[in-house]
């Protein structure tokens, strides 16, 4: 009797080679990049043919000078979901921010120094408020948030009742400069403002807000700060944001007690069309800001276009979704670990 054969075996399925899963995983990584840089090409290129003055000194600096304000707050918000959190309340701080600014300011060129440093504490110190309710009192982020959002408003009204005050000519006219014909200083503004991101992202505490936001029980047995991680993550939010508030007064001159209220939901999907995931860990502040001039570039389009004043604000609001639901589509097959976009 003749000993039974083996079975063949089975067919392996073919595996990559290593250049093929090293490319894989490069194009991986890069698809937040690609998805958002295709993104503002486009909406750069349209604005371009709408607006004739588009790249023009004057252009680039009428430009600029909106988009800051919105990129300002995209990068606080981006800090504060990177580790895990929302802040609903981030339009109310810059709005609160402005008005302790233009009212200390009186347009006295003098006192801007002074003026814009208790702007910016009292946007950290918002900032701190809501980061001891949710990491300490372990609250729920968005219910907490949208509650402190009424108080910051609340006071934001009791600084300054009613639309007035004047920013100090200094700020207003260096806010409207144009450096060596052709830099506005806005973008120049925009620039060190991501710079300082990179710094941050490459220091410790950046790390952290990655490993907290991506899981908060790895890092606790890691032995990080998981606390007061999050506490400073919301303290350094409200104070981007307060820089954000800054900029509005700086643009527009004068003080309004609502001026950033509607900047909060703005600042969610610049993040949103930038990368960052909102259940934190993944993302970064350079794709907030280019979400951010996106954002502003399809509200300008929406103006040049001609589009009537009633329906411009529902068209706006149809053009990013598309734009949101296209960066989500782009980027769904995009980084699992956290920290690969800018």
């Amino acid at each position: 009797m003749s000993p039974p054969t083996a079975a063949p075996p089975a067919p392996q399925p073919d595996t990559p080679s290593p250049l093929a899963r090293a490319g894989s995983r490069v194009a991986s990584a890069r698809m937040p990049t690609y998805a958002i840089t295709g993104l503002l090409v486009v909406t750069v290129a349209a604005t371009a043919m709408l607006q004739s003055g588009f790249f023009t000194a004057y252009g680039l600096s009428s430009t600029f000078a909106t988009i800051l304000p919105l990129a300002t707050i995209a990068v606080a918000q981006t800090i504060i979901v990177l580790s895990g959190g929302i802040d609903l309340s981030i339009g109310t701080i810059v709005t609160l921010s402005s008005a302790v600014t233009v009212v200390l300011m009186e347009g006295d060129n003098a006192r801007l120094p002074l003026a814009i440093a208790a702007g910016v504490a009292a946007g950290a110190a918002c900032g701190l408020v809501n980061g001891l309710i949710v990491a300490v009192l372990r609250l729920q982020p968005i219910v907490a948030t949208f509650a402190t959002s009424f108080m910051f408003g609340g006071a934001a009204l009791l600084v300054l009742p009613s639309p007035g005050g004047s920013a100090s000519p200094v700020l207003t006219e260096t806010y409207r400069m144009v450096l060596a014909l052709i830099i506005p200083v806005p973008a120049l503004l925009l620039l060190i403002l991501w710079l300082v991101w990179r710094i941050l992202r490459a220091h410790r505490v950046g790390q952290y807000l990655y490993a907290v936001g991506g899981s908060a029980a790895a890092s606790y047995t890691s032995a990080v700060p998981v606390t007061r991680v999050r506490v400073l993550a919301y303290t350094l939010g409200g104070t981007v944001a307060a820089l954000a508030g800054v900029a509005l007064l700086a643009d527009s001159g004068s003080g309004d007690p609502f001026i950033g209220n509607e900047l909060t939901l703005g600042s969610i999907a610049a993040l949103v069309i930038g990368g960052t995931r909102l259940r934190g860990g993944a993302g970064g502040a350079g794709g907030a800001i280019l979400g951010a001039i996106v954002l502003s570039l399809i509200q300008g389009l929406v103006f040049f276009a001609g589009i009537p004043t009633d329906a411009r604000e529902l068209v706006y609001g149809g053009i990013m979704i598309a734009a949101i639901a296209l960066a989500g589509l782009l980027t769904a097959g995009g980084p699992r670990q956290p920290g690969r976009t800018a």
